[in-house]
């Protein structure tokens, strides 16, 4: 089993809610890491535990970020991060599998599985290899202690229980060197 790093540069946690039962406002969280075993060979018999911080949480609108970032919702000031630590894979048939593992948000953790997508294995640029993965995911907020709501006149609610994750990962195997900087992301 070898160790991968994360590319930030290319790899993105973006998110989806219902606003006003009638559209999804999406966001992203810019800052992340993660640390995965895994072998091409038998992805099933990887590791994966990510970091989120709840800080870096972008919806466009800082006011809204700024709620989010509140005891209201995420409460960053006692609860910096968000992580995941996997428990099992297990696989679906093809290049899919489902990843089972415990996510804490808020100090509160419980159970979710991503329906992962392993995108295979190229060289890269940097000499080394670069594994791809597309994970999706429903959670509901209310488990995680997030319940801040307002009603509407209309029926229903101004945000919606249900929230969207897909993770889109970029992993460079031990060989390769540190992706391009920030500065640099525009290059490819």
């Amino acid at each position: 089993m070898a160790a991968w790093k994360l590319d930030p540069v290319h790899s993105s946690v973006h998110f989806a809610a219902r606003h006003m039962m009638v559209t999804n406002v999406r966001g992203q969280f810019r800052e992340f890491s993660a640390e995965v075993s895994f072998d091409p060979e038998h992805p099933d018999q990887g590791r994966v535990e990510a970091t989120i911080q709840a800080t870096s949480i972008d919806t466009g609108i800082e006011q809204r970020d700024a709620h989010l970032r509140s005891a209201d919702f995420l409460d960053v000031e006692h609860y910096p991060t968000l992580t995941f630590r996997s428990t099992s894979i297990e696989p679906k048939g093809g290049d899919r599998y489902d990843v089972r593992g415990d996510l804490a948000i808020r100090g509160e953790t419980h159970p979710v599985t991503l329906d992962v997508e392993f995108l295979g294995v190229a060289q890269n640029l940097q000499g080394g290899r670069s594994a791809g993965f597309s994970a999706r995911t429903r959670i509901s907020r209310k488990e995680w202690g997030l319940t801040w709501n307002v009603g509407l006149e209309t029926g229903g609610w101004l945000v919606g229980d249900e929230v969207r994750i897909d993770i889109d990962l970029e992993l460079l195997s031990a060989a390769t060197e540190q992706p391009a900087s920030s500065a640099e992301k525009g290059a490819a």
